[in-house]
């Protein structure tokens, strides 16, 4: 069935839903790429216009990927909870634009509706809010989870620590690390990109996480973010795993193109949780995701990149993760091309996540061949803040030694925290109350008061490398 749109003596016609929904998307290399971009500005408006008087529950008839060629399209339709649903069973899109925007729906109600929802329809509202509505989406959803410490709740931003080394340095690892836990990094998880991605790497990295947490006392979860079949291997051969980590993406296609298929991340859930590591929760996977990645797979199946980004939040959705995150300017420019796509794309995956009820947090991120740099960067994390963000990501001076992009540094995740009133998990701010690292007012100064901390943590930290 095609939709058509007249407006000012020119019809516009869209031969099915996918490209309605293609069409209405914000402009984006990506799909201009794959050639389901709108064509001008005026058949964007048009896609909006037809897209906004579509009932939500068609979404659950006219499948954009087939049902009988994608298990990730199997797994939305077969876990979709019609009960959770009723609410907003009868809406069009553009009138679940006004509801979720209504100042009287509240967080309980979005938190009840979140398993009624396919990734389809929460990509449809997207399409038709601006930044600011985006933002206030997302501010109003609440998702917490929880290991060793607890992640979501009002008041609070977390913060990856990600001390990767060229070479898995032992001693240069320990030194980011110390640096990090100085600016309050590492609630939400200490995790490493290996350059070796080997089982036995893998092993003694985690072993070594694992040391330093025990040293220190430290409540936080560690991550080493190989591949998800080398962590089912590591906790065979009892090696300390807090959390498994898997990039994932929206088709099946794109995630055989990962190495791994739905059967394969309950595999590793199971095995994480086998080892009852968790003391204040159990979610423990960690899923990474990035608007371009079924495409750049050739598994895009004509669907936008936005769309199918967001069903990538529903494979994630489906085993309980303690974070997740959009490495949203990672992929490159082929993409998101500049800074305006970026930042757009930052607050879409955040609300669109929130929505489906993850834990969503962002590596504010971009490649040096990319349109974009710190400045614009320095705008999506104070957004992203606003928004509620759970977590963002930091690395020593922004700069990835490692993996070659730019992100963000520990001292921008804690001048977010100072000038928002904005504290880290409760577990971890105890912590740093204990070690005698916050000034009156429960925050990490610029200058400690005492240097007893920092040597403190420095020989323990050397211990360990």
């Amino acid at each position: 069935m095609s939709f058509v749109h007249d407006a000012g003596g020119t019809r516009y016609v869209f031969p099915d839903l996918k490209a309605v929904m293609a069409c209405a998307s914000p402009q984006r290399s990506g799909d201009e790429l794959a050639g389901v971009a709108a064509q001008s500005a005026a058949e964007r408006v048009a896609a909006r216009r037809v897209l906004a008087d579509i009932p939500l529950k068609r979404f659950l008839q006219d499948t954009l990927v087939p049902y009988e060629a994608d298990e990730v399209t199997r797994l939305i339709l077969d876990g979709h909870d019609p009960a959770a649903h009723r609410p907003i069973a009868q809406i069009t899109v553009g009138e679940f634009r006004d509801w979720l925007l209504d100042p009287a729906v509240t967080a309980s109600e979005l938190t009840s509706v979140a398993p009624g929802l396919t990734p389809e329809m929460v990509a449809a509202v997207s399409k038709l809010m601006r930044n600011q509505e985006l933002i206030t989406v997302a501010a109003k959803c609440r998702v917490t989870t929880a290991f060793r410490t607890t992640l979501g709740l009002p008041g609070r931003l977390g913060s990856r620590l990600q001390p990767n080394h060229p070479t898995d340095d032992p001693a240069g690892i320990a030194a980011v690390i110390l640096d990090g836990l100085l600016y309050g990094i590492g609630d939400a998880v200490i995790g490493i990109n290996p350059a070796a991605d080997s089982v036995d790497g893998t092993v003694e990295l985690l072993r070594m996480l694992d040391d330093i947490r025990l040293r220190l006392d430290l409540p936080a979860q560690s991550c080493v973010l190989t591949h998800v079949t080398n962590a089912i291997k590591a906790i065979e051969r009892g090696a300390p795993t807090d959390l498994v980590f898997q990039s994932v993406a929206g088709t099946e296609g794109a995630n055989r193109g990962f190495g791994v298929d739905l059967a394969l991340l309950q595999e590793a859930r199971e095995a994480a949780l086998s080892l009852g590591r968790g003391e204040v929760g159990d979610n423990v996977l960690y899923f990474e995701t990035g608007q371009g990645s079924a495409l750049s797979a050739g598994a895009h199946h004509g669907v936008d990149q936005q769309t199918l980004e967001v069903r990538a939040y529903a494979v994630a959705r489906a085993f309980k993760p303690l974070i997740v995150n959009t490495v949203v300017g990672f992929i490159g420019p082929e993409y998101l091309y500049d800074a305006k796509q970026i930042i757009r794309a930052g607050l879409e995956d955040h609300a669109c996540g929130k929505l489906l009820g993850l834990p969503m947090g962002c590596d504010v991120c971009y490649t040096n061949h990319a349109e974009a740099d710190a400045d614009d960067m320095d705008v999506l994390m104070n957004l992203l803040s606003v928004a509620g963000v759970t977590f963002l990501i930091g690395v020593p001076g922004a700069d990835d030694v490692m993996l070659n992009y730019q992100s963000l540094s520990f001292h921008d995740i804690l001048s977010l925290r100072h000038q928002l009133n904005l504290r880290p998990a409760p577990e971890f701010d105890a912590w740093l109350s204990r070690l005698g690292m916050l000034d009156d007012a429960g925050r990490i100064p610029p200058r400690l008061r005492s240097d007893e901390p920092v040597r403190r943590l420095e020989t323990i930290l050397k211990a360990a490398a």
